[in-house]
Parts: structure tokens; C-alpha cells; sequence
């Protein structure tokens, strides 16, 4: 039995089905109020907790598993540093304090290659690339990863850490998935910097395959990056239009402007409350070159990312299914 946090969230519903054909039963956390529906099915148990950090909860989720993937995180680029310290940081020691009351005492935990923070210029994005992070969702992703790897060294845990690329897929409609499908398929076609800017795409069924052999071959305190090859944003502008059969013309706002708008609709979000259109911590994503290295998972967990025309495919027909567009 494998126990799965954040199932019900973007990454999730892709991993879920994976773990069941790879012959897996599969115990989910969930909330009350989660859609846990599109889940269910045989080899699948539901456990309910109040939020993810339910120790009481987490534990009686973690008994009789033999391993827990620990997905579960807050990736917004907008809100309150304490908002994502209580998920990503809070709710990770919760995990490994259920863990250990539980008897359970193997980890694969998700982080991400955005803990990096600020990339080195000219400098590939690999496991021992340095990490300064830029904003809240990065400092505490980065602050989780660090209190897992502590467990992994003293031995209490065996700890496996993925950290994935720029997710996109099936399920997902932010970040990734709304600047380069969502928001073209619905007419709203710009680029920045010319379309120069390097991203680092990952399907998320590729990422969640990646899970799994991290989970069946992952060394104890080992990190693996699990990202598909890097394109320009002028790339994968142009694959994905042509798949959709829209124009590739986009409309290119100079940086400047840019920044000015998303610093205009961050400061007037402290009065609404409400996530800016562009926030702007989202600078720190679309305004730096991520050329990523996944040669380790390659090497060592057998990791084989598909190329980014056949994730596309796969993600607009998913959009289609669902009457997106």
C-alpha cells in the first residue's frame, strides 16, 4: 500500500492511475470537501484528514503502507509567506511525524527544480546547482526539501527527492499550462522578450512515471530533476498553435511593460485580496533561461521524458475532452 498526499491536485490525477497499472494499491489523503471522485476505483482507499497538517489524521492514513509519496504543496505565485509555510513546510514535518508513529520508513518526496531560485547565468540547472530562491513558494519548497534530506542523513527515513519541471498536462490549467495553452486558445497571444526566454517544460505523466521509478529505484538522500528538454518560448508558442490549429503570431510586450503591469496588479491585490492576472513573482519564471538537466533520472531511475509535441498533443486533447476549447 502506498500512500499518496496531493492526489487530488494536478500532479496527482495523473500520478494515481500510474501507480494503480503498475500494480499498486494506493491509499489517497484527501479532505472532506476534496473531489475525490475521478480517484476511486478498485485499489484505491480513501483517507480524510482536516488538512494536511493532521498529524492524528496523517497517521492513521500512513498505517499499514509501506511507503509514502508526499505530493501535497501550495504552488501559487501570489499570497502571505505564512499561506505557504503552513503547507509546504508545516505540512511536510506533519508527514514525517505521521511517518514515524506509524512505522513507515520510506519517503519520495516532491519538490521542485524552481527551488533553485535564481539560475546561474550560462550554468545548466542540474541536482548541485546552488539555491537562492526568489519567492515564498521557493523558500519553502526549498526549506521541506532540507527537512526531509536532515531525516535521510540521520537515517530515521529512506528519502528519495524529484524535483519536477514546469508541469503541464491533463488536470492542470495555471502556471505552464494557462501561459502557453490556456490563455493563446482563448485569443490572449503575447510573448515576452521576443519569445527568447528558456522554459523547461514536463508533462506530468512523464513526471509521475518518474515518481514511481523513483519510488522502486531512488537512492536514500538522492535528488533527481524530472523535466523534459528546455525550448524558447518561441518553441513551444509554435507547437502548441500548430497542434491547435491557431496562428503562431504573438503580439511581443517589451519587458519593461511587463514588469510595470504585473507591479501595478500585485500591489492592488493587497486591497482585492485576490490573485493578480499577472503577479509579480512570476518574473522569476518567464524572465530567466532554465536549461535543466534530467540526465541523472535518466541514468539512474531509467527516466525518459517524451518530447514536448507529443505532451502537447496529448494535453489539447485532454482540453478537448473537457470542452476547453
Amino acid at each position: 500500500m502506498i500512500l499518496v498526499t496531493g492526489a487530488t491536485g494536478f500532479l496527482g490525477r495523473n500520478l494515481v492511475p500510474r501507480l494503480l497499472r503498475a500494480g499498486y494499491e494506493v491509499r489517497i489523503v484527501a479532505r472532506q470537501q476534496s473531489e475525490v471522485a475521478p480517484l476511486l476505483g478498485p485499489g484505491v482507499e480513501v483517507a480524510t484528514v482536516d488538512d494536511i497538517g493532521d498529524v492524528a489524521g496523517l497517521r492513521a492514513a500512513c498505517a499499514g503502507c509501506e511507503a509514502v509519496i508526499h505530493a501535497a504543496a501550495l504552488f501559487r505565485m501570489w499570497g502571505p509567506l505564512l499561506t505557504f509555510w503552513q503547507t509546504n513546510v508545516a505540512g511536510t514535518a506533519a508527514v514525517l511525524e505521521a511517518m514515524a508513529a506509524a512505522g513507515v520508513q520510506r519517503l519520495v518526496h516532491v519538490s521542485s527544480v524552481v527551488v533553485v531560485g535564481r539560475v546561474e547565468p550560462g550554468r545548466v540547472v542540474d541536482e548541485v546547482h546552488s539555491c537562492r530562491p526568489l519567492d515564498h513558494y521557493q523558500r519553502t519548497k526549498l526549506e521541506a526539501e532540507r527537512l526531509v534530506l536532515a531525516h535521510a542523513r540521520q537515517g530515521a527515513l529512506a528519502v528519495t527527492v524529484v524535483r519536477p519541471g514546469a508541469l503541464y498536462g491533463p488536470w492542470g490549467t495555471y502556471a505552464f499550462n494557462r501561459l502557453f495553452f490556456v490563455e493563446p486558445l482563448r485569443g490572449w497571444r503575447i510573448k515576452v522578450n521576443g519569445g527568447r526566454h528558456i522554459t523547461f517544460p514536463a508533462y506530468s505523466g512523464d513526471v509521475a512515471d518518474g515518481i514511481i521509478a523513483a519510488l522502486e529505484k531512488g537512492g536514500s538522500g538522492e535528488l533527481y530533476n524530472l523535466s523534459g528538454e528546455s525550448l524558447s518560448h518561441n518553441a513551444v508558442n509554435e507547437i502548441v498553435s500548430d497542434l491547435a490549429g491557431i496562428s503562431r503570431r504573438r503580439f511581443n510586450v517589451p519587458t519593461a511593460a511587463v514588469l510595470a503591469l504585473a507591479r501595478g496588479l500585485t500591489a492592488l491585490s493587497r486591497f482585492t485580496q485576490r490573485e493578480p492576472f499577472y503577479p509579480i513573482d512570476l518574473a522569476h519564471y518567464v524572465f530567466q533561461d532554465w536549461h535543466v538537466s534530467s540526465e541523472k533520472a535518466r541514468a539512474e531511475l531509467g527516466f525518459a521524458p517524451r518530447p514536448f509535441v507529443e505532451g502537447a498533443r496529448a494535453t489539447l486533447q485532454w482540453y478537448r475532452e473537457q470542452g476547453l476549447f
